[in-house]
């Protein structure tokens, strides 16, 4: 009863099958280019020898890109082992010193079999070509890389040579105009890369001129707030003596009345010409003194008192050092002395 049903499905499958396999055939079998290209050149020396055009050791894209860059014919050769002419060709024709020359001075020479999975299914495709042995010659034109020449018959050497050199001659100018059109492009980049180098260098001096400007802007700064520091400290310093001044007059001791025993009559003479007149105790301190004058308005800040003859200076000011001054007795006064007041920040 199941007969039937499994025929019917063993058909549809086979059926199936076979659709798959038109639609998906197996798979070609992948090898390297490149290990194609130096297998043949292997095989080419063995059978043939080593005098022959220096093959390009390279895929055929390789080939190409390297006739591109260079801007140079790439002459391609497809060669076919079961060709009757194939043996003539190659130890004949493609070993004439003088071809071999030529074609290694002017142009990139590449060749593989048509036997190998890269040579028949792509670039053999690409040629069409019709009989062997088979010579394409290959340039750029208008940016492509275009066979511009076909050899497929039997030549002698010279007649070949001539016929790549006409060849050469009439597609020179596909050449002449990359190589213009590279050299154009080239002076361009290197325009615009003198004109970037250009600009950044300017920039850098742009940058630099006004971190210098910021620098000197900041030292300005810099400057006015010590500027402005030094003058509050100053200002400071100024208001601290005037409220000194204020607050030690008091320090100056009480002037005796003249004819008193004792007394010492002081003349001073401040920096500006200004004469003050004081009698002092000659048991006081010389710190009176000081007081003094330190309070006088027409005062200097900081000043040093001296005698005229011998000059010596007056040790009056009380400091660290000393700070109860001597008398004006230990001092050595005379009753009537001369004083000169000098102005130490002058």
């Amino acid at each position: 009863m199941t007969l039937p049903l499994r025929f019917t499905l063993a058909s549809l499958s086979s059926l199936v099958l076979f659709l798959y396999r038109i639609v998906y055939p197996y798979p070609r079998r992948l090898t390297d280019p490149l290990e194609d290209v130096l297998r043949f050149i292997r095989e080419y020396e063995a059978e043939h020898g080593s005098q022959h055009p220096a093959f390009f050791q390279g895929s055929y894209s390789q080939a190409l890109s390297h006739a591109k860059t260079e801007l140079k014919f790439l002459l391609v050769y497809l060669h076919c082992a079961d060709h009757q002419d194939t043996p003539f060709f190659c130890r004949s024709i493609l070993s004439d010193p003088a071809l071999v020359e030529y074609i290694n001075t002017s142009m990139v020479f590449w060749g593989c079999s048509v036997t190998s999975p890269r040579g028949l299914p792509r670039v053999s495709q690409a040629m069409r070509e019709n009989s062997y042995p088979f010579l394409a010659l290959v340039v750029l034109r208008d940016g492509r890389m275009t066979v511009v020449g076909r050899l497929e018959e039997l030549l002698p050497a010279p007649q070949l040579t001539t016929r790549l050199q006409d060849l050469v001659r009439e597609n020179e100018a596909h050449l002449v105009v990359a190589r213009a059109e590279r050299q154009e492009r080239e002076l361009t980049a290197a325009l615009r890369l003198q004109q970037d180098e250009d600009y950044q260098m300017s920039l850098r001096a742009d940058q630099e001129k006004e971190r210098r400007k910021q620098a000197e802007r900041e030292e300005a700064q810099r400057r006015e707030q010590e500027e402005r520091e030094k003058q509050e400290d100053q200002q400071r310093e100024r208001d601290n003596i005037r409220r000194q001044k204020m607050e030690w007059v008091d320090r100056v001791p009480q002037e005796p009345e003249e004819g008193v025993d004792g007394v010492v009559h002081i003349v001073v003479k401040l920096p500006q010409g200004t004469r003050l007149e004081r009698r002092f105790l000659k048991t006081d301190s010389l710190a009176g003194l000081y007081y003094y004058i330190f309070c006088h308005p027409d005062s200097p800040d900081r000043f040093q008192v001296t005698t005229n003859f011998p000059r010596q200076v007056v040790p009056c000011e009380p400091s660290s050092a000393t700070p109860n001054p001597p008398t004006f007795e230990e001092f050595h006064l005379p009753p009537r002395s001369m004083l000169f007041v000098s102005d130490l920040d002058a």
